[in-house]
């Protein structure tokens, strides 16, 4: 298959940093078998380490690339895995099922993309009026919200460099 498009280099975002508290959300938490309102807070404080992964819309080559490598890397195996996106709970369901990671990761789900405007990485969607979704983005949080590592695409598409986010865990 051939995969023919465009990089497109994307303006400088103010998003949080190493050091930050990243903010709190409450938005629908997707899991294997149900979903309900869940705070990022929540997340956080079950846990040791968070790694928040906002990605592009479910079924989007970027998502099934960025979950196939963190399922092969096994990432739930050192922290609470969660990502973010504009899909709906149902299309998370889904990529849950088809990516093969249910069970090990959960899916926030954010239609208006509001969580992506308050980290400041909400982009437009080209050629998409009216549609945006988050830029790529990994941020690895502590239990207290607190950004030990942040990566914000300066590229669409764009990837994390998956190393660098290991060496975080």
């Amino acid at each position: 298959m051939d995969l023919d498009f465009d990089v497109v280099d994307l303006d400088p975002v103010d998003h949080p940093e190493a050091g930050d508290t990243a903010p709190d959300f409450t938005r629908p938490l997707v899991n294997d078998e149900f979903w309900e309102d869940e705070s990022l807070a929540s997340v956080c404080a079950d846990s040791d380490r968070v790694v928040l992964v906002f990605h592009a819309m479910d079924g989007a080559f970027p998502a099934t690339y960025i979950w196939n490598e963190i399922r092969d890397r096994a990432w739930h195996e050192q922290a609470t895995v969660v990502g973010v996106s504009i899909s709906t709970p149902y299309e998370h369901k889904q990529l849950l099922e088809e990516r093969e990671i249910e069970g090990d990761y959960r899916l926030f789900s954010d239609p208006a993309n509001g969580v992506a405007q308050q980290y400041g990485i909400d982009m437009d969607l080209d050629g998409m009026a009216g549609i945006e979704e988050p830029r790529p983005s990994v941020f690895v949080l502590d239990s207290d919200r607190t950004v030990e590592y942040a990566w914000v695409a300066e590229n669409w598409p764009d990837f994390p460099d998956y190393d660098d986010v290991e060496a975080q865990l």
